[in-house]
């Protein structure tokens, strides 16, 4: 018993001087990170205005990165290998609670971990009574319960139960043997036999040596389709999360790993899969390459004047569900088609039509459009090229202007506004004219065509009040194939074939005639000849607006 109380005595002092120990070691780690993050922060700050400079500039090219670009992209490596390690990217927070077995100390206090600890106690008693206790013990135990010295324990139970069995010695004597067995360790010798042979202790012995297992090796977490850490794929896609939190290193893993989180809980794998149906394959759609080789997606809201339309996409919660659904699965089935390559193309040119837009009147379509943003601005970083707003109503430019303070100065880089009359030479700044739809002015249309995107356009001006005139030469037998359009049209258009023999005759192709803008969108003629000479199209615009002018022609053989 003296021993017993000794040791926890002595134990407690050393627990207490390693504790102190810690608390200085820990305190002492503190202060020098502190002094190592405060470095970073200034070649955070040189970072940012070296980004803000110029965007255009940036590489995905880990070798040609500024030095704290590179730094910052290792740490973010370092941060996520650690996370791997330790499976934080393999499911949902909350799941995690439920399905992840805690640590021994985190345990909660469930029927086995009782058990645990009730059998510990019962292991060392055995040991220590091998060692210590003789087997003459259970007979000294009861002469010196019938004399007991005076202990505290035996002494309580005295004061409470002597009232009770003041009559009878023998009884409280039994009651005092009960009391001070389980409380005294050196129990009978044969009973730290029975248990020291039993079937149960050695289980508790096991269970610690299945808990030092090595842990399962670091799973592989893939985002779009590439492994998180793989090749210089990988580097492009952690440059999109630096970007977008400004190369700071802790903001861009945070928003690394909700992401993955998110597309967990929202099932975006299982999401490529399902079937949502085509009713808006004409509200957002993918046409043609700008001029730097991005792919274009256009987003024309005013499909949404249609009523059925509209109802079928806002009517109800279920509805606009599955908009923001079939949203999210448009986005990932084109991601997965860029190239993720250090020079390849990563990034996506945004058109976003507002013509006959329902505007901010419409509480469903505002939310659910509000939601649908707030998602891709959360989950996709630096995924859009440019964002280029066309048939720009008045009320949505006084919008932009009040939310303009707010954005940063990387996002308002991307932002390109058109009022009507300005669109489509907007569009023609960034896409060329055979890669833009004819309903926003370009020479694009669906169906067989003489002319494919790969046929590059020309453009020009019309002056006010002038005829312009465009000249296609041909040398040798062939049928000369062309097509033009003037945008916003109104002016008078004539084609004819000039023969280079002066005692030619010139051939009227096409007469004059006056095309409106409600008349044809794209004018395509053609002409076979078997001498040389030239083509001629004459343009006359009579107004006092100067007028865009894009055509292109080729020549075909052909035999008679």
């Amino acid at each position: 018993m003296a021993e017993e109380t000794q040791k926890p005595e002595a134990a407690a002092p050393a627990e207490e001087v390693v504790v102190v120990e810690k608390e200085k070691e820990e305190a002492a780690d503190a202060v020098v990170e502190e002094k190592q993050a405060e470095e970073p922060k200034v070649e955070e700050k040189e970072a940012k205005v070296t980004q803000s400079a110029s965007f255009k500039d940036e590489t995905n090219i880990a070798g040609e990165l500024p030095e704290s670009q590179k730094k910052a992209l290792e740490e973010l490596k370092q941060l996520i290998q650690e996370a791997l390690n330790k499976h934080e990217l393999s499911a949902p927070p909350a799941k995690e609670k439920d399905t992840k077995p805690p640590a021994e100390e985190d345990q909660p206090a469930t029927t086995e971990t009782v058990e645990k600890t009730e059998e510990k106690p019962e292991e060392k008693a055995p040991e220590k009574d091998e060692t210590e206790a003789p087997t003459p013990v259970p007979v000294e135990v009861k002469e010196e319960e019938k004399t007991p010295p005076p202990e505290t324990v035996v002494e309580t139970e005295v004061v409470e139960k002597a009232p009770a069995v003041e009559d009878d010695g023998a009884k409280t004597v039994e009651a005092i043997e009960e009391s001070v067995v389980p409380v005294t360790p050196p129990p009978p010798a044969e009973k730290p036999e029975e248990t020291a042979s039993s079937s149960v202790v050695p289980i508790p012995k096991d269970e610690p040596k299945e808990a030092e297992l090595p842990p399962p090796p670091p799973e592989e977490v893939s985002i779009w389709g590439i492994p998180l850490l793989a090749d210089e794929r990988s580097d492009v896609i952690l440059l999109k999360f630096l970007r977008a939190r400004d190369f700071k290193v802790k903001d861009a893993f945070s928003m690394l790993k909700n992401t993955v989180v998110w597309q967990k809980e929202f099932g975006v794998e299982g999401l490529l899969e399902e079937e949502l149906g085509n009713e808006l394959e004409k509200v957002v759609f993918m046409h043609g390459f700008d001029k730097e080789g991005h792919p274009v997606c256009y987003n024309a809201y005013g499909e949404f004047q249609n009523k059925e339309l509209y109802q079928n996409t806002f009517g109800d919660d279920e509805k606009r569900s599955k908009f923001l659904r079939w949203r999210i699965q448009f986005l990932e089935k084109s991601i997965r088609k860029l190239d993720f390559s250090p020079t390849g193309i990563s990034t996506i040119f945004q058109v976003n039509d507002l013509k006959n837009s329902p505007g901010l009147g419409k509480r469903e379509l505002r939310q659910a459009t509000n939601h649908a943003l707030n998602l891709l601005q959360d989950n996709y970083p630096e995924f859009v090229a440019k964002q280029v707003f066309i048939n720009v109503p008045w009320w949505y430019l006084a919008f932009n202007m009040m939310i303009s303070p707010f954005l940063t100065q990387r996002t308002k880089s991307k932002f390109v506004f058109a009022s009507p009359s300005k669109s489509t030479d907007i569009l023609f700044r960034y896409i060329a004219p055979e890669q833009v739809p004819v309903q926003y002015g370009g020479l694009s249309r669906e169906g067989e065509q003489e002319f494919t995107v790969a046929d590059a356009a020309t453009e020009d001006i019309i002056k006010p009040a002038t005829k312009h005139t465009v000249e296609f030469p041909i040398t040798e037998k062939c049928s000369l194939v062309w097509e033009l359009r003037v945008v916003g049209w109104d002016v008078n258009y004539g084609a004819e074939f000039v023969p280079t023999a002066e005692d030619g005759y010139t051939v009227i192709v096409s007469k004059t005639r006056k095309v409106g803008p409600a008349d044809e969108t794209v004018i395509s003629d053609s002409f076979k000849t078997g001498e040389a000479g030239k083509i001629v199209l004459t343009i006359d615009n009579q107004t006092t607006k100067k007028k865009k002018l894009v055509y292109r022609s080729k020549a075909k053989p052909y035999s008679d």
